[in-house]
């Protein structure tokens, strides 16, 4: 007989990866996690001027629990978050605790071959989104 999967606990704190071009929706995004109480981290929010990037996004791949990639023909060419991307997909703590948000069409090979064989959250608008994200971690939707 299998053994039923357990549901995901809500994470501890997230980390958003995105190209620079993708930060007005990944703002958005982080904001509606943080509302359902959920810590979103993402570089232009947590990275004060003179700190060393590669430093803090170490720190943070450390710290958080749970791993989003926007995905995007920028996120694409981005060597940043092809950097971190391999970082996640490498490290046994995101087992099942990655996720691919598709927010325009592009390649996901062009990021990393490995998120060809996760099942994508694909983003249509922000509620939609937030619910397909809170419904991983078993979190109720909470309308504004």
């Amino acid at each position: 007989m299998a053994v039923p999967k357990k549901k995901p606990n809500r994470p501890k704190e997230v980390f958003l990866s995105h190209s620079h071009h993708d930060a007005p929706l990944t703002k958005r995004i982080a904001a509606e996690l943080r509302r359902h109480k959920i810590k979103a981290w993402y570089s232009e929010h947590h990275i004060a001027g003179a700190q060393k990037w590669q430093d803090e996004i170490g720190s943070a791949l450390e710290r958080c629990d749970w791993f989003i990639v926007i995905m995007t023909p920028d996120a694409a060419q981005s060597k940043w978050v092809r950097r971190e991307v391999s970082i996640a997909v490498d490290d046994s703590r995101y087992d099942d605790r990655v996720v691919p948000l598709a927010v325009k069409p592009c390649e996901a090979r062009d990021i990393n071959w490995a998120l060809k064989t996760i099942q994508y959250i694909r983003h249509k608008n922000l509620p939609n989104t937030i619910r397909a994200l809170l419904k991983l971690w078993n979190v109720p939707y909470q309308k504004k």
